[in-house]
């Protein structure tokens, strides 16, 4: 295949990636949103932890939506590797996420429902961008032999040389 032609199969790669990513976030920032509406409209419990408790459900939905959609196609041979490192990415993304929402609630003292929604989304925002790195780079890896069998394919695909044979030499 040509340069021109892998680097364009490569970034339609990224793009359905990164489409596929987006829609299983999507629906997660909404269960998050919702649940951290839902905690705080009837509990009591400080923003944070509301906070804390809807990123911790959005998570096990994402990785179910990241598993069986995004990345189903990826390296399944370790689950428990897999699993510990997207709970230690994932909660890295949570502080993030919720640092954001902390600085703003405690530090600024921004803590209205709007407000607080609004420093919610930002920090998912911030934390999204270190989770698809993160997942991508760590969690969800390529098969090793993906590369091989699709160098075998594209060798496959290219027209039969002729072959030239020698004639025997008569006496």
């Amino acid at each position: 295949m040509s340069e021109p032609g892998a680097l364009r199969t490569r970034l339609n790669g990224l793009f359905r990636e990164v489409a596929k990513f987006g829609a299983v976030g999507a629906v997660g920032v909404l269960v998050d949103l919702g649940v951290f509406n839902l905690v705080r409209h009837f509990t009591d419990l400080p923003v944070v932890r509301a906070s804390v408790i809807a990123t911790v459900v959005a998570i096990v939905f994402n990785y179910i939506g990241f598993r069986y959609f995004t990345y189903r196609d990826r390296d399944k041979s370790s689950r428990t590797k897999e699993m510990s490192l997207f709970l230690v990415f994932s909660l890295i993304g949570l502080v993030i996420q919720n640092g954001l929402l902390f600085m703003a609630t405690y530090g600024f003292g921004w803590d209205s429902p709007l407000q607080s929604n609004f420093f919610k989304f930002f920090g998912i925002g911030i934390a999204t961008l270190f989770r698809f790195w993160s997942y991508r780079t760590w969690v969800f890896r390529t098969l090793p032999a993906k590369e091989a069998v699709q160098a075998a394919e594209s060798f496959l695909e290219q027209p039969p040389r002729q072959a030239t044979r020698r004639q025997p030499d008569r006496v």
